[in-house]
């Protein structure tokens, strides 16, 4: 997120936003990053730059979906996702994406209805907060990097419901192919 909102924002306010969010320091990326800043981040960047906001968390969850393909997932791995057919593709890819779900999910919970929706019980990038839009525009973004590179470049993903619109606690995403 951060290089986004530098990118879009400068230096100068980038290091703004961070001490809003009560951010004191740059993380150094050695090491998990608590989800409670994570989520005071997003909160800030979505109170101080409301239009802004969502293209910049997608931004961001497109660079985290290059990085989990650069660094995470074994090249013979994605060698075999992109030669498999779609259906197939996408069951084992959204397995994985279960597997690894605490990376992303925090404290929530991650659930995979079937291999094209997912949902996410008590997302903490959202708790407690109340919009009448979805606000996850980094998961959706994540979701949808890692399925256009490794099931089909067709690949999209909404989400069609949020936990911040007040339809209980669990935001869902839908992958369109």
């Amino acid at each position: 997120m951060l290089p986004v909102i530098d990118r879009v924002f400068g230096p100068d306010r980038c290091s703004r936003t961070l001490a809003a969010a009560g951010l004191s320091e740059i993380p150094d990326g050695r090491s998990m990053i608590p989800e409670t800043e994570a989520a005071r981040l997003h909160r800030q960047l979505r109170a101080e730059a409301p239009r802004l906001a969502p293209r910049i968390a997608a931004d961001a969850g497109f660079a985290t979906a290059d990085y989990i393909l650069a660094n995470r997932i074994p090249w013979p791995a994605q060698l075999v996702l992109k030669a498999l057919p779609a259906g197939p593709s996408a069951r084992l890819l959204s397995r994985a994406i279960a597997q690894h779900a605490w990376t992303f999910a925090g404290s929530g919970v991650f659930h995979v209805v079937d291999c094209w929706t997912f949902e996410l019980e008590n997302n903490p990038l959202i708790l407690g907060e109340r919009s009448g839009e979805c606000l996850c525009h980094w998961h959706a973004a994540v979701f949808e990097g890692l399925y256009r590179a490794l099931v089909s470049p067709r690949c999209r993903c909404e989400e069609t419901r949020c936990g911040a619109q007040g339809f209980g606690n669990r935001c869902c995403f839908r992958m369109h192919r």
